[in-house]
């Protein structure tokens, strides 16, 4: 679908669901995901047969890195809550496969998947929420160009602690600033 050097996007397909099922089920992947209770394959399933329901702007991505030649599967990304008025809609985004982490694949996908939100989707505005403590993920998004927004306070708990969850987003005309220019 879509593909830059190191990362690619893709429809998730059934095979992808048992990987899914560890990411989900490890508690330091999800720490910073709104999911925290443990997950199974039958769950899984059901997720899965729902999203291929969905309209094409919510429907979930896989992300794939190149790894010795051969793409492997690393994480997951997608747009939910989408307005179709305002042309909106607000991302989530997640590198469960942690061999994977720091390597600048997020950075690379996180491109790729706004490419997809404002020149397939024709998204006006994209937004995202992040728990204040996540600096991998907020570092991830200042790059591609969100900005803060807003702050949720004491909106999530994680590991016996309230922490507050950060509102960021990017507007199209933002990101065609950073976007590469055509030549």
């Amino acid at each position: 679908m879509s593909s830059g050097e190191r990362a690619r996007l893709r429809a998730v397909t059934g095979d992808d669901l048992q990987r899914f099922v560890e990411w989900f089920n490890d508690p330091e992947i999800t720490r910073g995901l709104s999911r925290i209770s443990p997950l199974n394959i039958e769950e899984e399933r059901r997720w899965f047969e729902g999203s291929n329901e969905k309209d094409i702007f919510e429907r979930p991505l896989a992300i794939d890195a190149l790894h010795n030649g051969v793409w492997v599967h690393i994480g997951s990304c997608g747009f939910f809550n989408h307005d179709p008025v305002a042309h909106q809609a607000e991302l989530g985004i997640v590198i469960g496969d942690k061999r994977y982490w720091d390597q600048g694949l997020g950075t690379e996908a996180m491109r790729l998947l706004l490419e997809y939100g404002f020149q397939t989707l024709n998204f006006r505005r994209i937004t995202l929420r992040v728990l204040e403590f996540n600096q991998r993920a907020r570092k991830v998004y200042e790059r591609a160009g969100f900005v803060l927004e807003g702050r949720l306070r004491q909106d999530a708990f994680r590991q016996g602690k309230y922490w507050d969850t950060l509102v960021m987003s990017i507007l199209r005309s933002e990101w065609q600033v950073d976007s590469p220019k055509e030549g």
